[in-house]
Order: structure tokens, then C-alpha cells, then sequence
């Protein structure tokens, strides 16, 4: 793909058209593996951790048409938001799954989600859309690649309640990634797991990002803690 077809990703046109062209019978694409390649990462770090008797708000950043949610549904999650910009895709996942009570469909740039409040969402998941928004030198991003991820990057972590965990499926490194996902304005500890390649594939990246206290508020902690023991 070249870089002006790359740039292109990261725009709704784009999306509507592809969706589009396929209709509302089908998928366009399961993309960056499948539920069934990435189930035991999701064992470990979702299904273990925050299980459905836990009733999470999950968030899919970009969803498309992706089984992602439907599979999560059938593991018992049932309060499930899924946000795309594009509205061809929103009206057929809509209409699709409309007897699915628990997963909803809104239409929302993931850059600018002001649908959604605060610190109101407990498990936020993109497989490919932060990497919608990539192009150019892996080494020296371009400036909208750095406005468009930073922007989206700083959303997810808004959305996010304080104990809350973001995760993201690459296939791009992680010494490439990770500059990008500690953008200005955030704070993660961030785990990395390797998934391998299916079919004898390149290697995949599963990343779980938790929210850091503010080093503000851990500063002024840190010092209260002072002051009541001196």
C-alpha cells in the first residue's frame, strides 16, 4: 500500500465507500486475527480478570464489523459500546444485531468522542484502528500521524475509569508503538505480549495499558504522607 493510500485510512470517506461496495450481507474484513486466534490473550487479560459477573463497560474503538463484540457477547458481557466513524457501517451492525440487547452501535470519531463521559468506561479495545490513523516513517511519524493518534490516544484515556485497562492488538513493534500510545497528556503502565502468527504469519502484539495515578496527585499524596508522619 503507498503512503497516500495509507493516508486515506484514517478518514470516514474511505470506510463508507469500502463498506459500501461490499453491502450489509457481508463482512469486509476480520482484521489483525481472529476471536478464536486471540482468545487465550483475552483469557488472561480479560475473561480472568474482569469477568461478565463483573458487568464491565466495554468500549471498541472503531469497531466495524467486526464478530469481536457478538463473541464477547456470547461469553456473558452484555454492556457493550461500539463506536465507529463511519455511518454506513453503524446503520448495518445496527440493523444486523438489532435483537442483540447489550451491544450498541453509535457513530463517533474516536478522536473526539463527546458522547461519552468520563472516566465511564471499563475496558476500552481497538484491533487496527490506531493503526488506521499510521502512515509514513515508522521512525519519524508525520505531523498529522502525531495530531490524529495523540488526539485518539488522549480520548481513550479520558473515557477510562481510574481503574480501567485499555487494550490494543499491532501488528507493528512495539519500540515504534509505544512512543505513540505515551503521547503528551497520558500515563500507562503498559504490558506487552507477543501472539504468534497464524498459518505461519509475522508476530502479532497484544498491549493491556492501565491508567497511572497523575504524578500530580501522587506528589501531593506522597507529601501529605510526609507532613502526618512529621
Amino acid at each position: 500500500m503507498s503512503d497516500a493510500e495509507a493516508k486515506r485510512l484514517a478518514h470516514s470517506e474511505y470506510w463508507d465507500d469500502r463498506y459500501a461496495e461490499v453491502g450489509s450481507d457481508r463482512r469486509v474484513h476480520e482484521w489483525f486475527r481472529s476471536f478464536n486466534d486471540l482468545e487465550p490473550f483475552f483469557d488472561r487479560h480479560l475473561f480472568q480478570v474482569r469477568g461478565p459477573e463483573t458487568a464491565p463497560k466495554i468500549l471498541h474503538l472503531g469497531s466495524g464489523d467486526s464478530t469481536i463484540p457478538q463473541d464477547f457477547w456470547r461469553k456473558g458481557y452484555k454492556d457493550q459500546l461500539c463506536v465507529d466513524f463511519s455511518s454506513v457501517v453503524v446503520e448495518t451492525m445496527s440493523k444486523r444485531e438489532s435483537e442483540t440487547e447489550g451491544i450498541n452501535w453509535k457513530q463517533a470519531d474516536v478522536r473526539e468522542m463527546d458522547l461519552i463521559p468520563s472516566e465511564s468506561v471499563d475496558i476500552a479495545f481497538d484491533k487496527g484502528t490506531l493503526d488506521a490513523m499510521i502512515h509514513g516513517s515508522p521512525w519519524d511519524p508525520p505531523d498529522d500521524v502525531l495530531d490524529d493518534t495523540g488526539r485518539y490516544i488522549r480520548e481513550v484515556f479520558r473515557v477510562l475509569k481510574s481503574d480501567a485497562f485499555f487494550i490494543y492488538i499491532t501488528y507493528r513493534q512495539p519500540h515504534f508503538i509505544k512512543p505513540l500510545l505515551g503521547c503528551g497528556g497520558v500515563d500507562w503502565d503498559i504490558q506487552v505480549d507477543i501472539l504468534g502468527g497464524a498459518d505461519g504469519s509475522f508476530d502479532y502484539y497484544g498491549f493491556v495499558l492501565k491508567k497511572l495515578s497523575p504524578p500530580f496527585a501522587a506528589s501531593t499524596e506522597r507529601e501529605t504522607q510526609k507532613l502526618d508522619s512529621g
